[in-house]
């Protein structure tokens, strides 16, 4: 028996049999993915934070695209201010309003690995503390105010470090218990959650404010994917399983992993932000640059036996 699920809008928890496709049908209450408004521009290795009706996204791969920032207001994407260092592979936390940018590979090619962090106030970015350990690939959370930074590329090792912002400054938190770059992240400074990446794939751990403790492990391990919602509600979706993108979403409860809805389309590199109800995908990688968004919502699910 084999299942194909789609988007639906009637007969939510109901049977019928569809004469047109001589198949028996039925649709429950599920939360699904569905297309948003397309980036103005096409990137991954992108970041993102805000949330599903407030999005941001900045960074990218090549010279012009490095900068690049936009704003989703849940139908549409319009420019916003450019960063100050272009730069790609970087992470994000905060807001639209409030948000903030840091790490990541700098421009032009071989400018090497960044402790760079700017902030974003709605309509310009302004430059804040720089990290301690410059590194790329690496994961965020929290606000502008307290965000978190941690895992990455330092060098040619995956790292473990783990740092918190204050507003101002960055200091050195607890290291994570596997070092690990091209991860995911949600969360907050005192309750984050990383997941993924590479070399673990499938590696959750959760952070208390001190110190990463053992979470349960995704149910697909992957790298280059992206995450959103908290500690206790976290979603990552997307990602690299060789030897191709895959469109699997997964929800974390504070314990273990669940199947989500699937993406629509399967991509890497991608960035995400909202919460585990309310997620918002966009950007990535999959045969070309991808300029598409998708938001995460409670729908009907209509599946054919």
């Amino acid at each position: 028996m084999r299942l194909t699920c789609t988007s639906d809008t009637t007969n939510t928890g109901s049977w019928w049999y569809n004469s047109t496709i001589n198949r028996l049908q039925y649709s429950y209450c599920g939360v699904v993915w569905s297309a948003g408004g397309a980036l103005s521009t096409a990137r991954y290795k992108l970041a993102g934070a805000g949330t599903q009706n407030a999005g941001l996204a900045f960074g990218g791969p090549a010279p012009s695209l490095g900068t690049c920032t936009e704003e989703y207001n849940g139908t549409s994407w319009s420019a916003g201010g450019a960063l100050s260092t272009g730069r790609y592979r970087l992470a994000g936390a905060g807001t639209q309003n409030a948000g903030l940018a840091f790490g990541g590979y700098y421009f032009p090619s071989g400018g090497g690995q960044g402790l760079c962090t700017e902030e974003y106030d709605g309509s310009s970015w302004s430059s804040g503390g720089a990290l301690i350990t410059e590194r790329s690939s690496l994961a965020g959370a929290g606000t502008q105010n307290a965000g978190l930074a941690f895992g990455g590329l330092a060098g040619p090792s995956a790292s473990s470090c783990t740092e918190e912002y204050n507003g101002t400054s960055w200091s050195t938190g607890g290291a994570l218990s596997t070092a690990r770059y091209s991860l995911g992240g949600s969360g907050t400074q005192n309750e984050a959650l990383a997941f993924g990446g590479y070399p673990t794939l499938s590696c959750t751990e959760e952070y208390n404010g001190t110190s990463w403790s053992t979470g349960g492990d995704l149910i697909t391990g992957r790298q280059g994917l992206a995450g959103a919602g908290t500690q206790n509600a976290g979603l990552a979706f997307g990602g690299f399983v060789s030897p191709a993108s895959v469109s699997c979403t997964e929800e974390y409860n504070g314990t273990s992993w669940s199947a989500g809805g699937a993406l629509i389309t399967a991509r890497y590199a991608l960035a995400g932000a909202g919460t585990q109800n309310a997620g918002l995908a966009f950007g990535g990688f999959e045969g070309a640059l991808r300029s598409c968004t998708e938001e995460y919502n409670e729908g009907i699910k209509t599946c054919t036996l």
